[in-house]
């Protein structure tokens, strides 16, 4: 589960390819020096399947056939939060920071959205209910100061970060996601509370969300140090766009 950087920043069309192709290929090539190879291959064997699931950011490598998630993390391990340890950070270019609990998240006003989960590397898991508090509201909850311009996430497993401009923060379809297929989002996808963002690749979409920053600038995330795009819309050519999910 431990993720180490890519050496080199994948190219536009190894971001979007989808991964299948890429394993066939490589347990091939490992396929014609398994005579040489030994009691080498498998270990050959096992580091390309852990090398492409650990590039894909989203752990959609690993789906399984009932359309369960795979377990993902750009870390070893990652603590647990419950209700009664886990908090949330609102701070920044706001008039009013704030350190909000479960609780106070599940006695806001709730939006629940169906939409696909897009993986950048060409999965899809179709219809998939998401629900929680719109990022809007917190942000006007919050008081945002001018001069803000976009908001940076951070997250409890240490390492992960990713970023929205204010507009594409305010949109009805992104969400502080407290549900996921209709059950209280498990640690293993990213809860207690994950960010949601519906017409963007998954990536965006931070799990165990911790802290929520009003910045002057963008502040690429993760996987954007790695060459993935800032604004990760889901293009037309996966049968989708970015407008609005009511």
């Amino acid at each position: 589960m431990n993720e180490s950087p890519p050496e080199r920043a994948p190219g536009p069309d190894e971001r979007g390819a989808p991964v299948g192709r890429r394993v066939v290929l490589g347990m091939l090539g490992l396929g014609v020096a398994g005579v040489a190879a030994g009691p080498y291959l498998q270990r050959a064997a096992d580091a390309v399947l852990a090398g492409v699931s650990d590039k894909d950011p989203t752990g959609l490598t690993g789906l399984l056939p009932g359309g369960g998630f795979r377990y993902y993390s750009v870390v070893g391990s990652v603590p647990t939060r419950t209700a009664a340890d886990y908090t949330l950070a609102i701070d920044g270019l706001v008039d009013r920071p704030s350190t909000l609990g479960l609780a106070d998240l599940q006695a806001m006003p709730q939006t629940r959205i169906v939409h696909d989960v897009q993986c950048v590397t060409g999965w899809r898991v179709p219809g998939t209910p998401f629900e929680g508090v719109r990022l809007s509201h917190l942000l006007d909850s919050a008081g945002v100061r001018p001069g803000a311009t976009a908001v940076r996430f951070t997250c409890f497993d240490g390492s992960y970060s990713e970023s929205l401009t204010l507009e594409q923060a305010r949109r009805e379809d992104v969400l502080v996601a407290l549900r996921m297929q209709d059950r209280p989002v498990t640690h293993e996808h990213g809860g207690p509370v994950r960010l949601y963002v519906a017409p963007m690749y998954f990536y965006k979409s931070a799990k165990w969300l911790s802290g929520i920053t009003l910045t002057s600038t963008v502040q690429p995330g993760y996987w954007e140090h790695y060459g993935y795009d800032v604004d990760a819309w889901v293009g037309k050519s996966n049968g989708r766009d970015d407008a609005p999910t009511g």
